[in-house]
């Protein structure tokens, strides 16, 4: 019989604790001791050798650092969110609020240097301003008839958005043309969240790309949402689930993918003048 989706998750992250463990005990650190070299309590040391807290990215590098296995790092990592993330159903993961689900990004943001994003239908959730999110999830929560706390989420949300303003982060962003008409807020938020694509995509450290629908020729045809972190993690965005590969074939797979939308955009004044044209036809 084949395992639970739930079962296969914890064998995934016991098999990456015990990993973690074993360099710990080849470094011939005490469980305290590696604590002191990460500059974390020493329950958090055991919680995680236990497979009951799961590591993040910066706890993972720490880790093996602090044990002398940086060559671990990547393996570890891609091991770790493939644990995390073999099937994750929306309507289980928005079960304690949708403020909560947000929150539960922060970390994955602040870890990764390099993010690529594509979105043939919504602007990107880190360049929604908070109108423009309030009305998206609770569209969200009422699809997945979970309690409405929208605008708890949406205020975590641009929260979590400050991301963008830090140093050591790039952002690719690609969406359609059409995610600039797609009218799933009032006007008065459409406006200001078309306003706002204005001001964050002029950011130096973000590339803002939009495909626009009168392209006569596409090199490939509008895909499903998807976001690739680093290069080691790959989000899906389903209408039941988040898919997140980190197969690297079928990360390199999305990041061709990615590479041939993001020719077919077009970016500085001629983006620009795409969403003036829409903010305009709001009126």
């Amino acid at each position: 019989m084949a395992k639970s989706p739930s079962s296969s998750a914890q064998a995934a992250r016991e098999n990456v604790a015990r990993r973690l463990r074993e360099l710990r005990r080849n470094a011939d650190l005490t469980v305290t001791e590696l604590a002191n070299e990460c500059g974390w309590h020493h329950a958090k040391t055991s919680r995680i050798e236990n497979a009951r807290t799961p590591p993040s990215p910066t706890d993972i590098r720490l880790w093996c650092r602090a044990t002398g296995a940086a060559e671990e790092i990547a393996d570890l990592i891609a091991a770790s969110q493939h644990a995390e993330s073999l099937y994750r159903e929306w309507r289980q993961r928005v079960r304690t609020g949708l403020a909560r689900l947000q929150e539960s990004y922060a970390e994955l943001y602040r870890s990764t240097e390099l993010l690529r994003v594509y979105s043939p239908v919504l602007v990107p959730g880190l360049l929604q301003t908070e109108g423009y999110a309030r009305a998206v999830l609770s569209s969200s929560a009422r699809l997945h008839e979970v309690p409405d706390d929208a605008a708890q989420a949406a205020a975590a949300r641009v929260r979590r958005s400050q991301v963008i303003h830090e140093p050591g982060h790039r952002f690719l962003f690609v969406i359609e043309e059409a995610v600039l008409h797609y009218q799933l807020a009032g006007a008065e938020e459409m406006a200001a969240q078309l306003g706002h694509l204005l001001t964050v995509g002029a950011l130096p450290q973000v590339s803002f790309g939009i495909i626009p629908s009168a392209t006569r020729e596409r090199v490939l045809w509008p895909q499903e949402t998807f976001s690739v972190w680093d290069g080691t993690l790959a989000a899906v965005e389903l209408v039941s689930a988040e898919v997140n590969i980190t197969q690297p074939s079928e990360i390199a797979l999305y990041l061709k993918a990615f590479e041939q939308l993001r020719s077919m955009a077009v970016y500085g004044a001629e983006s620009r003048s795409l969403i003036v044209r829409a903010i305009d036809a709001l009126s």
